[in-house]
Parts: C-alpha cells; sequence; structure tokens
C-alpha cells in the first residue's frame, strides 16, 4: 500500500483515485474479554437494495467489500464477536428518499436497545427540517449527512436550520466534512466543498451544536487539532484511519489519536471493510495508552456524546 507510486497517486487525486486492492489480514473470532466496552460509533445500516447499489459502486471505485452482510446479519456479527452497542448511520443521496431510510433504522434501533439510530436528510430537498422533525418523532438520536455523497459544503446556508434543529434539541450531528477520502466518481470535488475552515466557521454560527466528524478529519489532522481546542461539543471518530490502509495517514491519525484521546471515538464503515472486522480496535489497542484513555476511545466517549 505504500509504494511511491501509490503514494504520488493519492497525492495527485486523493485516497481513492482508483480502486485499491483489498487485504486479507487474519481475523479475530471475538473481541478480547480483557478489553473495556467497545462501541461503534460508525456502522452502516441500509435496506437491502441500497447495499446492492452501495457495494456496486465500492466494487468499481472503492475495494471490494469484505463482509457483503445486509442490515440483520450486521448486527448479528458485530454483537456475537463482542461490540457492546453501535451507532446506526446511513444517508440519501437524491431528494425524497430520507424519510423510508430513517423508517427503515428506526425499526432496527427501536427492536434492541444496543442500536442508537440516527436520521439523514438531504439538506436543500424541500421539508428538509420536517424530515428530521418527524426521524426525531421515530426515537432516531441525531443525524449522519456525508458532504462526499450529498455534494454540500458544511457552512452552506442550506445546513442552517437543520444545524439549529439539532442544537435545540441537543442531537448530535456526524457530518463526513474532511476532504478524504476523496474519489473522482463522486459528482462533486470534495477538496472544493470540504475544509477545517468550513467547520470551523459553522460551529462559531451554532456553538451548542454537538458535531462528530468522521476518519479525523482526513487529511487535515493538525487543523482538527486545532479546532477541538476552539469548540468543545467537536468530536472525531477514528474510522479507517487507524488501519494502516490509505498511504500517508496512519503516522498522522495515530499521532492525533494519542493526543487527543479524550476528544476521539472509535468507528469502522463495517460492513463497508477491505479488512479485518477487528483491524482498527487491535491497532489502537497496540498504541499502548493508560487503560482510562483506551476505555475513552473504545466507549467511554460515545457514552458522553450519545448518552449511553
Amino acid at each position: 500500500m505504500h509504494d511511491p507510486c501509490a503514494a504520488d497517486l493519492f497525492a495527485r487525486a486523493g485516497a481513492l483515485a482508483q480502486k485499491l486492492p483489498s487485504l486479507h489480514d487474519p481475523e479475530g473470532p471475538r473481541l478480547p474479554e480483557s478489553l473495556p466496552p467497545v462501541v461503534d460509533t460508525h456502522v452502516h445500516l441500509f435496506p437491502d437494495n441500497v447495499f446492492d447499489a452501495l457495494w456496486r459502486w465500492f466494487g468499481e471505485h472503492g475495494w471490494d467489500v469484505r463482509y457483503p452482510l445486509y442490515a440483520p446479519a450486521v448486527l448479528d456479527f458485530l454483537f456475537a464477536r463482542g461490540v457492546e452497542h453501535v451507532v446506526a448511520l446511513h444517508y440519501a443521496h437524491r431528494p425524497g428518499m430520507a424519510r423510508d431510510l430513517n423508517r427503515f433504522v428506526a425499526g432496527l434501533a427501536a427492536s434492541d436497545p444496543r442500536i442508537t439510530g440516527l436520521a439523514t436528510v438531504l439538506p436543500g430537498e424541500p421539508d428538509a427540517v420536517s424530515v428530521l422533525e418527524e426521524a426525531f418523532d421515530l426515537g432516531l438520536k441525531g443525524v449522519k449527512l456525508h458532504c462526499h455523497v450529498q455534494c454540500f459544503a458544511v457552512d452552506d446556508d442550506a445546513l442552517q436550520p437543520l444545524f439549529a434543529l439539532c442544537a435545540s434539541r441537543g442531537l448530535p450531528m456526524v457530518v463526513h466534512a474532511g476532504r478524504e477520502p476523496k474519489s473522482p466518481a463522486y459528482a462533486c470535488d470534495p477538496h472544493l466543498l470540504c475544509s477545517a475552515d468550513r467547520v470551523d466557521r459553522a460551529l462559531r454560527d451554532h456553538p451548542d451544536l454537538t458535531l462528530v466528524v468522521p476518519h479525523l478529519g482526513a487529511d487535515e489532522f493538525d487543523a482538527y487539532d486545532a479546532l477541538l481546542d476552539r469548540h468543545e461539543h467537536l468530536w472525531l471518530d477514528s474510522t479507517m484511519m487507524a488501519a494502516d490502509f490509505f498511504a500517508g495517514f496512519d503516522d498522522a491519525a495515530l499521532a492525533l489519536v494519542r493526543k487527543r484521546w479524550d476528544r476521539v471515538l472509535y468507528g469502522t464503515d463495517f460492513p463497508n471493510l477491505p479488512y479485518a472486522w477487528d483491524r482498527e480496535v487491535r491497532r489502537l489497542v497496540d498504541l499502548g495508552l493508560p487503560e482510562d484513555r483506551l476505555a475513552a476511545v473504545l466507549g467511554g466517549n460515545a457514552a458522553r456524546v450519545w448518552g449511553l
């Protein structure tokens, strides 16, 4: 993964400039009993047909998904292996589909207290605020948005009423607002839409909003480190950044986890992974953090954010 040609390609066109080879690393049968409670804050749950379309996209533009499991099997897989709680994420890539997706995830979350389900909406679509209000009435506990897929910037005017609603309800938002992993297959350029500066502006306008930025804000690790000092309700999740998969990210990502352990949430992107399901948690354990700090990253911080 770290040969010079791959690194040059990454620098020119982003982490997903071409389809990446999946890893065939060994996986463990379950999490070690010695670990503190583990909360996976970045698990994707979609209806079967949406998963099928997503996996086709990954197979062409990203990587071959190692765990093509539908939603019930995703949950069974993780819980059987010792994950204590999951935060379920999804996103709508076109107008008019968010309500159905929200109902789907709300039904799953209502069936098991180990699931915290989030809502989604397409920023700027008609009745976006009503879509979220209805989702919250169904019991969903926050919102997931994806700048790369939904083609918006986090400081766009269309986001303002959504941020205000979540802040007023005390419900977190998970927004993929980092620039990477960038793919030319997206309909927009994430490097034009995404930056730590835009996140800074959004949070200055909504200082009470709890915002989680996935992937440790890749690739602006230093800038997000600085933002954590400025915004007490900003959090980062570790998803795919502790796995030594994307060329050029690993050292900076792990350094950020070591330094900001009190503001980092463990997440995986399961089931859409190109490597073993427990690869990242094992590498986080190998950091050698003191027990209380490891416990915070693996579950304690998530309990604070999501009220678990």
